[in-house]
């Protein structure tokens, strides 16, 4: 079966019932998608399919159709972190970090849906489970990635005016 995992089309050779994750971590190699619990409850096996988060754990790879991204797929072609990554890391957000991947992910695809999301907001959409309860600092990482994201987008706009 082919795939395309971040931007990369792969021939992933799997049963159609294999889920996701395990196509991933065990076929493609790609390990920074997480197991946590195996029925789709925690979210350290978050991945995005067409850009919607998705848990992998029960995820067939028959049933995935499209682009799919994982952790590894964020880091920009030149090596740059993703704003969120950079946020993440800057706010020393991970205490044993087996979430994090999942947490990251999640937090993505909440920006591209709302870029200048609440705390109400961020507390409905980031519905992963953190065992070392650093929810405080993944709500300050993703206001801080919201605020990169904006003023990239501000300066790239201003760029193509000056250029145009």
């Amino acid at each position: 079966m082919k795939l395309t995992i971040n931007g990369e089309e792969r021939e992933i050779d799997a049963p159609g019932e294999m889920p996701l994750l395990w196509a991933l971590r065990d076929v493609a190699g790609l390990k920074g998608t997480k197991f946590g619990c195996g029925i789709a409850s925690c979210g350290a096996c978050t991945v995005l399919v067409n850009g919607v988060p998705r848990r992998s754990c029960v995820a067939p790879l028959d049933s995935i159709e499209g682009e799919v991204t994982t952790i590894e797929g964020l880091v920009g072609a030149d090596g740059e972190l993703h704003p969120v990554q950079k946020a993440w890391a800057e706010g020393n957000v991970a205490q044993c970090g087996y979430c994090q991947s999942g947490q990251i992910i999640s937090a993505v695809a909440l920006l591209s849906e709302i870029p200048e999301p609440t705390d109400e907001d961020i507390d409905i959409n980031m519905n992963n489970l953190c065992r070392c309860g650093t929810y405080p600092q993944i709500r300050t990482a993703i206001r801080q990635a919201s605020a990169e994201m904006k003023s990239s987008t501000s300066s790239a706009a201003k760029t193509d005016k000056v250029e145009g």
